[in-house]
């Protein structure tokens, strides 16, 4: 399905400026520990927005699987609950956010194990 290919790049693109932008404007600005952070969510961003490439190549080869449609939704939910969370913690004092992460990453969760029964 086109939408989740241009659904990851679109992230990608983000995952990458979001990246730079904190190991070059966020570097001196944060504590290690808020930087480490931002990098967990910068990570977790990209490795899902891949996922969400894979997700657009899987529905091509599953085209009546919507189980995996689903999944993918999913994962698009765990990056903004996720890393979006992430990258509001470490620059804001925006400790409300803090149990927003864990939901992202049970969508994370979610989404994969829907995305392996999809393909079974």
């Amino acid at each position: 399905m086109q939408t989740f290919v241009m659904l990851g790049c679109i992230f990608m693109v983000l995952a990458v400026a979001i990246g730079a932008f904190g190991a070059h404007a966020l570097k001196s600005k944060l504590t290690p520990d808020k930087l480490k952070v931002y990098e967990v969510g910068v990570q977790y961003h990209i490795a899902h927005a891949l996922g969400l490439i894979l997700v657009g190549m899987l529905v091509s080869h599953y085209p009546d699987e919507q189980v995996i449609v689903t999944g993918g939704w999913f994962l698009a939910a765990g990056i903004l609950l996720f890393s979006g969370s992430l990258y509001a913690l470490s620059v804001a004092k925006a400790r409300f956010l803090g149990p927003i992460t864990p939901l992202g990453g049970l969508s994370f969760m979610i989404g994969w194990v829907l995305i392996a029964v999809g393909v079974l």
